[in-house]
């Protein structure tokens, strides 16, 4: 099943495979599995997330087209919009405050195709409210594409009314930080479309993902839902305790977070507030410093870029995930310099973890010694 070309019968919507790059046996049924966990239609599978984005952007849009989207992004993500894609193919982008709805109804013009946003954005956590965009998008005739690739499973967009949803395979759904790969879950004609033989994104563009690793991806799956409850469980567990000990920490699961009504009442049941958790630490160079520690000296885990990992990844995001922003985009988006990320993992015992980070944040003088954390496990 791995061949680049192939002969097999009853193949997507040919009678046979022709070539990998177009259809694939092994690509198509991790579709298939992912199109039923996001409650779409169908699905394809792509070498990398940002393949994924750019692929059904480029489907849904024209030269002189407009897209509204959130004015936090993954960095790459916010300058494929804003800048690629407006020298490449004058497709132009309004940003905007994706919490702000009035803002975004504001934003549409007569040239806008497609609402873009992230469920929960990259790296500030704000959660957006799915039925609502979709609502404006829909009554202005756009289509609505979220990316979902901090919470699947734990949100279904396309349940919510959204007309495409875009994952960065390589992280939860992955779970080892190994692979890339991406996929785009949509209407089956949508997705036909992308793989058309003279206007197909997919098709042309060649972001098929390998076969081998949809092989592997495959075996995956049915162990997301128990590593996605235990990112949730031991998130919110840290998150809580760390805003205990002072630090400013943003985390939906918190009763002070400005979405966490809101997220719980989308949220599929039984999978918490999401496996991320932001710290602001004001200075990227205390970020930096707890950062190292908690890697070569603690072992509490690695710096990294990536997330959905067994182990906890840090970085810090305005140096890092969100470098390719300006300053100026970076302080509109909510990004402060010393904005630590972490994708809290589930190795080791909760309390022998917590302990390794309660140990350096004192050791850093982050908090003050003999500091305790009230107990809301």
């Amino acid at each position: 099943m791995n061949s680049a070309s192939m002969e097999v019968s009853k193949g997507a919507d040919r009678d046979f495979y022709i070539y990998s790059r177009h259809f694939n046996p092994t690509v198509l049924n991790l579709g298939r599995q992912i199109a039923a966990m996001e409650g779409t239609e169908a699905a394809y599978c792509t070498a990398s997330g940002m393949s994924a984005i750019a692929s059904v952007l480029l489907q849904l849009c024209s030269s002189g087209d407009h897209i509204v989207a959130s004015s936090c992004l993954y960095g790459g993500t916010h300058a494929l919009l804003s800048h690629f894609f407006l020298r490449a193919c004058s497709i132009s982008t309004t940003f905007v405050d994706i919490d702000d709805l009035q803002s975004v109804q504001s934003a549409i013009t007569g040239s806008t195709k497609v609402l873009y946003f992230e469920a929960m954005s990259n790296p500030t956590l704000t959660v957006a409210d799915i039925p609502a965009l979709v609502q404006i998008g829909h009554e202005n005739g756009l289509t609505v594409v979220v990316d979902n690739t901090f919470s699947p499973l734990l949100l279904s967009p396309a349940r919510m009314g959204a007309d495409v949803v875009v994952h960065s395979v390589s992280k939860y759904i992955s779970g080892q930080s190994d692979i890339i790969a991406g996929a785009v879950c949509a209407p089956a004609r949508l997705v036909s479309e992308m793989m058309g033989l003279q206007q197909g994104s997919l098709m042309l563009l060649g972001p098929t993902m390998c076969p081998t690793v949809a092989f592997n991806i495959s075996g995956r799956l049915p162990h997301l839902a128990l590593r996605m409850r235990e990112h949730c469980h031991r998130a919110l567990i840290f998150a809580t305790r760390m805003q205990s000990l002072g630090l400013k920490v943003i985390y939906p699961g918190l009763d002070d977070h400005p979405q966490h009504r809101l997220l719980k009442s989308m949220a599929n049941e039984g999978y918490g507030f999401g496996g991320i958790v932001s710290v602001d630490l004001e200075t990227t160079a205390k970020a930096n410093k707890l950062m190292h520690h908690l890697q070569n000296l603690s072992r509490f885990g690695l710096m990294a870029v990536s997330l959905g990992y067994y182990e906890t990844l840090m970085s810090c995001s305005g140096s890092s995930t969100s470098s390719e922003m300006t300053k100026e985009e970076q302080q509109s988006a909510g990004i402060s310099p010393g904005l630590l990320r972490m994708s809290v993992g589930y190795t080791g015992s909760v309390e022998q973890r917590w302990r390794q980070l309660f140990d350096a944040l004192v050791a850093l003088n982050l908090v003050a010694e003999g500091s305790h954390w009230k107990d809301r496990e």
